[in-house]
């Protein structure tokens, strides 16, 4: 209507305009006329001008009369057109057929007046309907928007649908694997213990004490499989068993009650006691314990004897022994025969004499000897038990002891220091000896490129021999030189001791001292000794182990051996001196792990980090409806909602250490504790999933695979059905909180949420929590600390942990995806930001944290990562303090040094998925990573935490992992996996 209207007014006013121009066309005319005919007479120029006015008056009048008409006439038209149902035709129609002709000027004028209300009255209705078209058009796109809406919700309630349906259908395959299940369901061990003590038994005679064994000679009835080895310690200031005269050096006396007194195996009462420790040695004449030299010997004191007989001395003068056997046997619940005793003769100070081993040629009946010098005839192979002397501190940590791993090639390639004391002419001759020692002289004089530093006389560290020494390679020098020297050493020799002896403490101290300055061990004669935990430790991935017959070879064999072989044995070695052979604490804990390792019994179970909740009992958190669908596409189906299900813990508290037993030693480095479940736990076959094992296995398409719809339904894979929880560590940020605890609602396989709170201030009462369908678990941290991320919270239930800050924003797709890789790398931390270490060149003595974009990564930060909570129990407990110190001093680099850790343990690289870089919202507040000091901050934890772990254990690592179908062209009835991913 509007359209119309507005041609019409514009061809009324071309007319009116033509009009005007032919009445100015006209006056020009008249003009020229009268001007051309000025020489015609004056009454026939009068005449003419009015008949051309007359004329002109009756056409303009006939113009006024004409266009009214003209306009009249298009307006009825226009309304006749208009549709019957329009409620706004009001205006009244005119007489087309009206005379113009007989109306006055004035009524002509009110006339036009009233067309030009008219016009108006119409422009504003047609404004009104436009105005009405507009609104009725956004009615319309709000609905489609909204049928839109519908359209998606619609998706989402059918893809909610299909996932309840495929929930109903695992929690019947679960309870028919309830009913039909045929196997225990194992958890942590009721402890058993005995309520008696030990029966009094018949002594039995040296002779049969020399073939005890752990079958005939030992009480099992005492150390049942659920008892966890109680161990019961006789004070040594109560029960002293040495001759007058002698005394237990007073440190060794001090740390080992302490150091069992935090030991989980130490039990008060003697009734429920499996195994009974007696300390019966270092044991020194009461004049020695006053000297502070730790390799000091007994000081000869002539002018105190004159004349008279030592107390340490018998008729002949020979030193007797310092133990006193008649105390031994009257120990309250030695019970006759010393069954399930274990002698401990711990060697500090005096490492070279006769006191080494004490009891020598004593009846020590059913007792265990526990010490570092044995003979031939002596030791009990499986019964009795080799220990290095204590040459470390009381516990803590050890690492600044330690040199550094690389480079691979020292100074020196091999190096011996000693000299053979005492030479005695008692002492057999030894042609082989003989000829080792020539062909060592002679090959550190050949000539050739690598350095030799073999010296077989030189001043002992001890201050003067003792009469009673025994026949051995001294230490020369002081404790501080000779580590010096090792630190410039290769490979370092080891001599056996002369005699019959299969071990002694000077041999062990050397092995302590390689160990602990990173010198690979070359033992010679290794086949005539006994090294310390055999039964355990696997030596042949510590030291080189040689007959004597080898020694024209050595020099070969040193020179074939390829620099990643030995720093193999060098890293092997420092592992096993830190965790067995450091300090005391160390020392003890392995006696104990060994004996139980014998009698397989499963260790105590580790202690969990009780989580205490920031609100009190009565307390009722406010909670609130989360945003729902922000991160998930309406038509992707992600997996089945399930009720939350823990993680099956302590599953194989009886196989674990019977199966594992030389790997938890010697590469796990924990034989002391028994873990919930470990990232190192076997897999079944495939077939076992579908014959007599498929006991909580989600197989693809119940076994015959699948595209997206059927991954979408079931977690398949290598290992059963499991969960994760997310820990989120936050710190006065509660709506970044909220929002990242919103996000999490409808996630699958979720089992739990648990907010480190890491400030001293609690929560807000108003605060609203978001109802994301699992618990969510508010714990308190002891103090703000990073540290706090991985601590082993015992409400983590689950053996997959996903690790994330309060502000990353992850994609429910992207946590399942990431969650699905974990399950098949359990041992690695898989995540989505990726990192590493990149070399100074300027330096070429230090790295640096790097985090632009490379095709080559090293670390995964766990702010957005999955570990395995076995990773948290280390992280807690034995990574070094020191690094934990570091982090709460920078309040950063807590995520390298988990990264630190698993790939130390793993010798593997982190597994990066997906192609996120970051993970951070970007309308959060700062945190603390844009802090400009944050790089230099990491530059130094790196180099720091590769000088505590003696080299950088951080391996580089060239892929990430996308999902199978990936960029994969499939069949349009299909679905791939992941929709992005």
């Amino acid at each position: 209507m509007s359209l119309a209207f507005d041609v019409d007014n514009s061809s009324g006013n071309a007319a009116y305009h033509n009009l005007a121009a032919n009445s100015v066309n006209d006056t020009n005319k008249v003009t020229a006329t009268t001007s051309l005919s000025s020489s015609l007479p004056q009454r026939y120029r009068l005449w003419m001008r009015h008949c051309r006015l007359y004329k002109l008056t009756l056409l303009i009048l006939l113009l006024l009369v004409l266009l009214p008409l003209l306009a009249h006439r298009k307006l009825l038209n226009v309304e006749h057109d208009a549709p019957q149902t329009d409620v706004h035709r009001s205006r009244p129609l005119l007489d087309a057929y009206e005379d113009f002709s007989a109306m006055r000027a004035g009524d002509l004028k009110m006339r036009i007046e009233e067309m030009l209300r008219i016009k108006s009255t119409v422009s504003v209705e047609l404004r009104e309907l436009e105005s009405r078209r507009q609104k009725l058009q956004s009615d319309i796109s709000l609905y489609n928007q909204k049928i839109e809406e519908l359209k998606q919700e619609l998706l989402r309630e059918q893809t909610e649908l299909e996932r309840l349906k495929i929930s109903v259908e695992q929690a019947q395959v679960a309870q028919r694997e309830a009913v039909q299940r045929n196997t225990p369901d194992l958890a942590l061990p009721r402890t058993l213990l005995p309520s008696y003590l030990p029966r009094k038994m018949n002594a039995i005679s040296a002779g049969v004490a020399a073939s005890c064994e752990i079958h005939n000679c030992f009480d099992h009835s005492r150390c049942s499989l659920t008892s966890g080895l109680p161990v019961y310690l006789y004070d040594p200031d109560v029960y002293n068993v040495q001759h007058a005269g002698y005394d237990i050096d007073g440190f060794l006396k001090t740390t080992i009650k302490q150091t069992l007194g935090y030991n989980a195996h130490i039990v008060r009462d003697p009734k429920q006691a499996c195994i009974y420790l007696v300390l019966v040695g270092e044991a020194l004449l009461e004049q020695d314990l006053l000297r502070n030299n730790r390799y000091a010997a007994q000081e000869q004191a002539a002018e105190q004897q004159q004349q008279e007989r030592s107390p340490s001395s018998d008729d002949a003068g020979n030193l007797s022994p310092s133990i006193d056997m008649e105390k031994l046997y009257k120990l309250p619940h030695w019970g006759g025969d010393g069954r399930n005793h274990v002698l401990l003769n711990l060697a500090r100070r005096d490492l070279n004499s006769a006191r080494t081993n004490p009891l020598l040629e004593q009846n020590t009946m059913r007792a265990i000897i526990v010490q570092s010098s044995f003979d031939r005839g002596q030791f009990r192979p499986g019964y009795d038990l080799i220990v290095p002397p204590i040459l470390g501190p009381p516990g803590g940590d050890v690492w600044q002891e330690c040199a550094s791993m690389v480079p691979a090639r020292r100074k020196f390639l091999l190096t011996f220091q000693g000299e053979l004391r005492p030479t005695s002419a008692a002492q057999p001759a030894q042609p082989l000896d003989d000829f080792i020692l020539d062909h060592l002289r002679d090959m550190s004089r050949s000539a050739t490129q690598d350095q030799f530093m073999l010296q077989f006389q030189c001043v002992p560290a001890t201050e003067q021999q003792d009469a009673d020494t025994l026949g051995d390679w001294t230490l020369c020098g002081s404790d501080s030189s000779r580590k010096q020297l090792l630190k410039d050493s290769t490979y370092v020799l080891i001599l056996p001791p002369l005699g019959q002896r299969v071990s002694s403490t000077l041999m062990l101290a050397r092995l302590y001292e390689a160990l602990r300055s990173g010198a690979v061990p070359v033992i010679l004669g290794a086949d005539e000794l006994r090294l310390p935990y055999a039964e355990t430790i696997d030596w042949r991935r510590v030291a080189l182990l040689l007959p004597k017959a080898r020694i024209t070879e050595l020099h070969f064999l040193l020179r074939a051996v390829q620099d990643a072989d030995l720093l193999l044995l060098r890293r092997q070695g420092r592992l096993i001196w830190e965790r067995y052979l450091s300090s005391v604490q160390a020392t003890v804990d392995t006696v104990i792990a060994s004996l139980r390792d014998r009698l397989g019994i499963p260790p105590r179970p580790v202690p969990s980090f009780v989580a205490q909740s920031v609100f009190n009992s009565t307390f009722i958190p406010l909670k609130s409806e989360p945003p729902v669908g922000m991160d998930t596409e309406p038509e992707e189906s992600l997996g089945p909602i399930e009720p939350p299900y823990a993680s099956p813990a302590f599953r194989r508290n009886y196989t674990v250490l019977r199966i594992h037993s030389r790997e938890a030693w010697n590469d796990w480095m924990d034989p002391f504790y028994l873990y919930p479940q470990l990232p190192s736990d076997p897999a079944l076959p495939s077939e076992a999933k579908f014959m007599g094992s498929h006991t909580g296995f989600r197989p693809i398409g119940k076994g015959i695979g699948g595209a997206g719809k059927e991954f979408s339904e079931a977690l398949g894979g290598n290992y059963p059905r499991e969960q994760f929880t997310i820990v989120i560590l936050t710190y006065e940020r509660e709506q970044v909180l909220m929002d990242s605890l919103g996000r999490l609602y409808g996630l699958p396989y979720l089992h739990k949420v648990v907010v480190v709170w890491n400030s001293p201030k609690p929560p807000l009462d108003d605060l609203r929590w978001p109802d994301i369908g699992v618990p969510v678990a508010v714990v308190r941290a002891p103090r703000n600390s990073l540290n706090n991320r991985f601590l082993p919270f015992d409400v983590i239930e689950t053996e997959a942990v996903l690790s994330v800050d309060d502000d990353a924003h992850l994609r429910h797709d992207e946590i399942l995806f990431g969650f699905r890789v974990w399950r098949e790398h359990r041992d690695r931390v898989v995540g989505f930001p990726g990192r590493y270490h990149a070399w100074d060149l300027s330096s070429n003595s230090m790295w640096h944290y790097n985090s632009n974009y490379s095709c080559e990564l090293s670390m995964v930060l766990t702010g957005a990562a999955f570990i395995h909570k076995y990773y948290m129990y280390l992280y807690t407990s034995q990574l070094p303090q020191a690094i934990r110190d570091k982090v709460d001093e920078y309040m950063n680099c807590e995520d390298i040094a988990m990264n630190f850790l698993v790939s130390h343990l793993t010798r593997r690289p982190p597994v990066k998925v997906t192609s996120r870089w970051t993970f951070r919202c970007p309308t959060c507040p700062v945190s603390l990573s844009e802090d400009d000091t944050h790089f230099q901050e990491r530059h130094k934890c790196i180099n720091f935490f590769s000088q505590v772990f003696g080299y950088t254990p951080l391996l580089n690592t060239q892929f990430r992992a996308d999902s199978i179908l990936f960029k994969t062209r499939i069949p349009h009835d299909k679905q791939k996996c992941f929709k992005y991913i």
